[in-house]
């Protein structure tokens, strides 16, 4: 295939429905066997490493500048991993690593492997609510996740 096609070639636009971003901190040494070599860890401490999982709901996800009908709506998990990349230049960058991203939706995989380097898979992927507590499930991903969501807290001035 053309890999110039994963490197992102178009814009695209969606509406995001919901999104829920976990982030740990772990010991570095539970992470540092996940990341190439050219990556380090960006860590707090020389101690600790971050690892996050996104989920976001997208609707009408399309290339931009097309008609919201021609959008499609996925769920979407991302794995990823807090680094840091020095180039050859000595210039430090920091970013994250994609560990693993899920789809709930096979065209999403396809489509999103062909312009991403994301790497999509496919899984089952169920969500439910009631009241003020969601849940995230997956039992092929083995992924079970319940939060209680509180009430809102405000950004702090400045």
């Amino acid at each position: 295939m053309l890999s110039f096609l994963k490197d992102h070639p178009f814009a695209v636009e969606a509406f995001f429905k919901s999104s829920l971003v976990l982030t740990f901190a772990v010991p570095k040494d539970q992470l540092k066997d996940l990341i190439p070599e050219c990556l380090e860890l960006d860590t707090f401490n020389d101690e600790w490493a971050f690892v996050a999982i996104a989920m976001v709901q997208t609707e009408s996800l399309r290339p931009k500048g097309f008609p919201k009908f021609m959008g499609n709506d996925f769920f979407l998990i991302g794995y990823r991993v807090f680094v840091r990349y020095t180039t050859n230049a000595g210039k430090n960058l920091r970013g994250l690593y994609i560990l693993k991203s899920e789809t709930d939706k096979k065209k999403m995989e396809v489509m999103g492997n062909i312009f991403t380097h994301y790497n999509y898979t496919t899984t089952d992927i169920n969500q439910s609510s009631q009241g003020n507590t969601r849940e995230i499930t997956s039992r092929q991903s083995q992924f079970n996740l319940k939060v209680e969501m509180g009430e809102g807290v405000s950004l702090p001035e400045g």
